[in-house]
């Protein structure tokens, strides 16, 4: 066996050490951006960016996404005409449950295609049998998991993520998927009750401010756009993955 040659030990040294600050600045690992505690009555004990997730609302709750009040108090036409969608848009609606804003956003797009994403198979099951019901054809179901949105890259031109980011076990990961799945330049429109204002009663852990929001998202390169103010209690903001990649 031949000796090490000292002049190669020595240039794989160099090598290593110019590489040094271009690791530093990559992406951080995504366990070193949460933190653990007891959890609060309605979260999970784990933290990101300073934000405790919330508990995640199970399948058990899907009446309450179909609950007659919602209309006025989300105003989900106005949303889905918020996005400016073209008539050939892929989209995926993140969190898609029953199917809510789902068959509204397949309405808008009559010749694209809304993938409808969910980590609850019963949510699923609920979603299968409207669309079998009314005959939709442009709504594909994925079953998701809590850090993957399962889309393939590249896929989809805009993504609609109301009240449901909040309780994102994994955010960071989930929203590098969902970044990956954008094409360039593609949307993230992400709804949540305004966390600024303590009139709005929903559970505090379920709400969000824009600061926060935007801290997260651009988190994983996503680029804050603007905040529409189109919606009664809710920030409708605008992120975009950039047109470089």
């Amino acid at each position: 066996m031949k000796p090490w040659n000292p002049r190669l030990l020595l240039v794989a040294g160099l090598c290593l050490l110019a590489a040094l600050p271009a690791l530093a600045e990559s992406e951080p690992a995504a366990d070193s951006l949460y933190s653990f505690h007891a959890p609060s009555r309605d979260g999970i004990g784990k933290t990101y960016f300073g934000r405790e997730i919330s508990q995640v609302m199970g399948h058990q709750g899907a009446a309450w996404l179909e609950r007659r009040t919602r209309v006025v108090e989300e105003q989900p036409d106005r949303v889905v005409a918020g996005m400016g969608l073209a008539p050939d848009a892929q989209v995926a609606d993140i969190g898609a449950g029953t199917g809510y804003f789902t068959f509204r956003i397949a309405e808008a797009v009559p010749t694209g295609r809304v993938y409808a994403v969910d980590v609850q198979p019963e949510m699923l099951d609920v979603l299968h049998k409207r669309i079998e019901r009314r005959a939709i054809t442009n709504v594909t179901p994925v079953l998701g998991t809590e850090d993957d949105p399962k889309l393939p890259a590249d896929s989809v031109d805009a993504v609609l993520l109301v009240d449901a980011y909040h309780e994102f076990a994994h955010p960071f990961e989930m929203m590098q998927g969902i970044r990956s799945a954008l094409r360039p330049g593609g949307r993230v429109f992400l709804i949540e009750y305004r966390g600024e204002d303590p009139r709005i009663p929903i559970k505090p852990l379920h709400k969000m401010t824009q600061a926060q929001a935007i801290t997260e998202l651009e988190a994983v390169g996503l680029r804050w756009i603007e905040t529409l103010d189109i919606l009664p209690t809710q920030h409708f903001m605008v992120f975009e993955k950039p047109a470089e990649g």
